[in-house]
């Protein structure tokens, strides 16, 4: 827009409609010119938003948890931005997820050396002015003195590289003669640094994939490496007065599954045709947030919104991983940050991919499938698994509650992919069918959670609640083998039963399987009025778990109670009694509404209560929903936006959505970058889920 002065002076000698007329046909001129200059600049003048999430970070050890890391396209390593000094010229990291669950490699692993070839001398960090951004497609840093300025990205042209780009400009009247280095150091046990042809490699005795340092276009001097340094020197240059030179360099961590020569090409290829892979990437994201974008609730158009948007799926995106080891489908860890939720979680997963479908239902699909490779023949399906099991063992000892059905619906309801359904509706059934067979323990068509090893842990841990009040004071009961249940009802459990039997009726008509939808019909319909009367207690208005012989009720009001509603199982007037609790300031309408449990409860436990207390997201969004389910809209959204506007952190940049909050405080609990909490944030957003 630097020529605009001249516009306005030409346009000063024409009058009338021709003025109008030119003066619209410069704008276009001048609107084209824009994009043209972003196109081949590269700067990110797009909708993509800016430091959403803090990566500020020079971690001091590798088992450094004080801030978040950038990872994309399903890579196992992610990166900082540095925030020390002596570690300028390079990103943080790679934080790596390939071993340990989670470790850094180095505070800088690549650093940028710049020397003066006639004087000797080393340019110095100190004499430069420091900017760092972050965006969802990559990471940016800009170094700027009087004489140079030094322009660093780093983005993920694969799942298994990251690429970082060094454009150098001359700002001075005089020309530079450079030589550039790279090195870095580990402070990583148990890794060796190789040098094998004109590439460092990195080799763990902790782990199957191989790390890989490569200047890709560059003519290398000289090459060190030993155990925890290394060093690669690349070909003299000279910069002429206004002149940039462009240094790129690859970070690889490929597991042996994947084909290395292969990946060796495309990086071979970066010099020609890198700029036009980080615009592909920026346009990715953007085309995410823009689909997104379309599907947002009128109610929530305000910009701080659309922001929070982006940040949903950032965190979703900071925490996908591809197949590798045991995991045969890609899918999202419930949390990278934290130590031990470098695994796939059941419903965890179900939560990931109802969300993952309104912008990536390829992921979604993955993440579905990623859990039903862990079902057994009868139809079990394993409560969390790893890719490495030495550092942790798959969790068979429990499952997970039903939700699956829901999230394939959801997919489906997207892309109208019948081939996918054809795949997942046989599986459903099996496991819908196992509930039945392996967790009615007295056979009366109303289900108990349970164990496989006969624990009372597990059985607890399988209802997703694990240290809930109402399992308190149960025990355990053995069906049969290795089935064991409860000795108690739940409300959710058979609620999330029969609603995936709706779901399953719905994909029984697109499939035409017409003995199926009357076998479903007659199931839901017996087991909704079965609901209705067991689980209900018309004098305190709430639906609760109950002893085996459903006589008698769990005294604990908690979020199971509203479970119903979301599953559009409640009569009307038992939704206008739970609605009534749900909306009670000293039940559960506190500073952040629909916690786990109601405040009113003696053993209510805001802070670090776990699931005693605080405020979990996939809970609350069911709250909501059965609001909006039964036209209680006014209630549905007043409590989303308090959901919103009162968990500290999720609105604005920088701090990361959290696992659970403090109902009272608004204090983000447990553990960062938190996948479900991201997704069910992300649906509240989304207009489609609240359309009564």
């Amino acid at each position: 827009m630097e020529d605009y002065p001249f516009f306005v002076k030409h346009l000063e000698i024409i009058t009338g409609t021709m003025k109008q007329i030119y003066f619209l046909f410069l704008l276009i001129l001048v609107v084209a010119a824009c994009k043209n200059k972003s196109s081949t600049d590269h700067s990110v003048e797009n909708t993509l938003i800016l430091n959403m999430l803090d990566y500020n970070i020079t971690p001091v050890s590798p088992t450094d948890r004080s801030s978040l890391a950038f990872s994309d396209q399903g890579a196992w390593f992610a990166y900082g931005l540095p925030d020390k000094l002596e570690y300028y010229g390079g990103f943080s990291g790679p934080f790596l997820m390939t071993q340990e669950n989670g470790v850094w490699v180095s505070p800088s692993l690549s650093q940028l050396k710049l020397i003066e070839t006639g004087t000797g001398k080393t340019i110095d960090w100190n004499n430069f002015n420091h900017t760092s951004s972050s965006y969802n497609s990559h990471l940016e840093q800009v170094f700027e003195s009087e004489k140079l300025k030094i322009k660093q990205t780093l983005f993920f042209i694969s799942p298994h590289t990251a690429l970082i780009t060094n454009k150098i400009t001359n700002k001075s009247n005089k020309t530079f003669n450079l030589q550039a280095e790279w090195h870095g150091i580990t402070f990583l046990e148990g890794l060796q640094l190789n040098v094998s042809k004109k590439n460092i490699t990195i080799i763990s005795d902790r782990s199957d994939a191989i790390g890989n340092i490569h200047t890709p276009g560059e003519i290398i001097q000289g090459i060190y490496a030993n155990d925890t340094s290394y060093s690669i020197e690349i070909q003299a240059f000279h910069l002429e007065p206004g002149a940039a030179r462009e240094l790129l360099l690859t970070q690889s961590f490929i597991f042996p599954e994947y084909d290395w020569a292969k990946e060796q090409l495309q990086i071979d290829e970066l010099p020609e045709v890198h700029q036009q892979l980080l615009q592909s990437r920026i346009r990715e994201k953007e085309s995410q947030l823009e689909e997104l974008n379309n599907h947002l609730d009128t109610s929530w158009n305000n910009p701080i919104y659309k922001d929070l948007l982006s940040k949903t799926v950032l965190t979703l995106q900071n925490n996908w991983r591809v197949p590798a080891g045991e995991l045969k489908h890609s899918g999202l860890f419930p949390s990278y940050h934290y130590l031990w939720f470098h695994a796939f979680w059941a419903w965890d997963s179900w939560k990931h991919a109802a969300a993952l479908a309104y912008f990536n239902t390829e992921l979604a699909k993955e993440q579905i499938k990623a859990m039903y490779d862990f079902m057994d023949e009868d139809g079990f399906i394993a409560d969390c698994v790893f890719r490495d099991t030495i550092v942790e063992k798959h969790n068979f000892r429990n499952t997970k509650p039903p939700l699956s059905a829901w999230a394939v619906w959801e997919i489906y309801q997207k892309d109208n992919d019948l081939n996918f359904l054809k795949e997942l509706y046989p599986k459903i059934r099996k496991q819908h069918h196992w509930w039945y067979a392996y967790r009615d323990y007295d056979r009366d068509g109303i289900c108990e959670y349970g164990s496989t090893d006969g624990s009372l842990v597990a059985a607890k841990w399988e209802s997703g609640m694990d240290n809930a009040v109402r399992f308190d004071d149960c025990q355990i009961l053995k069906n049969s083998g290795s089935a064991y249940s409860l000795n108690q009802e739940s409300v959710d459990l058979n609620a999330y039963l029969y609603a995936e039997k709706i779901f399953l009726i719905e994909m029984a008509r697109i499939l035409q399987k017409v003995d199926d939808i009357s076998e479903l019909k007659k199931e839901a319909e017996a087991l909704k009025i079965n609901i209705q009367k067991q689980f209900f207690d018309a004098g305190s208005g709430w639906f609760y778990d109950t002893s085996i012989d459903g006589e008698t009720f769990i005294d604990a009001m908690g979020c199971e109670g509203w479970i119903p509603l979301w599953a559009r199982i409640a009569t009307t007037h038992q939704a206008e009694a739970v609605k009534t609790n749900m909306m009670n300031p000293l039940f559960f309408n506190g500073k952040v509404p629909f916690q786990t449990l109601s405040a009113s409860h003696p053993k209510f436990k805001p802070d670090g209560g776990y699931w005693r207390g605080p405020v979990w997201l996939d809970q609350s969004y069911f709250g909501v929903i059965g609001l909006h389910n039964y036209g209680y809209i006014q209630e549905a959204y007043g409590a989303t936006y308090k959901l919103f506007h009162n968990a500290d952190g999720v609105l604005g940049k920088g701090k990361s959505i959290r696992e659970n909050y403090n109902p009272v405080t608004g204090e983000g609990l447990e553990s960062e970058n938190f996948s479900w909490s991201a997704a069910h944030y992300l649906l509240l957003l989304i207009n489609e889920n609240h359309e009564n």
